[in-house]
């Protein structure tokens, strides 16, 4: 100990040196590696339910009906001395089925809201809905054959999440076994951990 002290009297820069490496290691340790700013740093998304009903033709406004707008295309027609009457079809719905609904339980971090798969028969989503958890590095959402306590071995990658709070979409293929693959993780990829698990029945 001795000599270490005896080297940093007669070697003041070289342990400056040594002092600003050790602290620009670190920093890169907290920031670059761990990511330590994301845990600060939320990142917010809010995508539409994939098979809300849009607008129609008409572009109806979110309280005008149909009846309204045909009236007020009759009274311009009759202005100009047009004559028929004006109709114009509500918007079309899709014909949605839930496939399967769970809600988020923690694990490594605090995590709520709800995930859920829909279908139109022709495309299938899985939705989170009402989500938030902690933002962190590398977080992916999986589908796996293990439950929401175990660990995700068997998966398939959705892609990175989105946004740690919020409601968002993921597209799912079909060849997607939805009768294996039950539990949506979210998955910190980097250090292997998992933030929040939602089983789907």
């Amino acid at each position: 100990m001795s000599t270490l002290i005896d080297f940093i009297k007669r070697h003041p820069l070289a342990s400056g040196a040594s002092g600003l490496v050790a602290v620009a290691l670190g920093a890169w340790l907290a920031f670059g590696f761990f990511g330590v700013q994301g845990l600060f740093i939320d990142e917010q998304v809010s995508e539409a339910n994939p098979f809300s009903a849009g607008p129609g033709p008409s572009g109806l406004a979110a309280d005008e009906t149909s009846e309204d707008l045909a009236r007020e295309m009759n009274d311009a027609m009759q202005e100009q001395g047009m004559s028929g009457d004006a109709v114009v079809d509500e918007p079309m719905t899709a014909d949605v089925t839930t496939l399967g609904e769970g809600t988020f339980i923690d694990r490594a971090h605090a995590t709520s809201g709800t995930a859920k798969v829909i279908t139109d028969g022709d495309r299938t989503f899985l939705r989170l809905e009402d989500f938030e958890t902690d933002n962190g590095p590398d977080l992916n959402v999986y589908l796996s054959t293990a439950g929401p306590e175990g660990t995700p071995d068997d998966f398939i990658d959705l892609g990175d999440l989105k946004g740690n709070i919020g409601d968002q979409n993921y597209e799912l293929t079909d060849d997607i076994d939805l009768d294996r693959y039950q539990t949506v993780f979210i998955w910190c990829v980097r250090f292997g951990v998992t933030f929040g698990a939602a089983p789907l029945s």
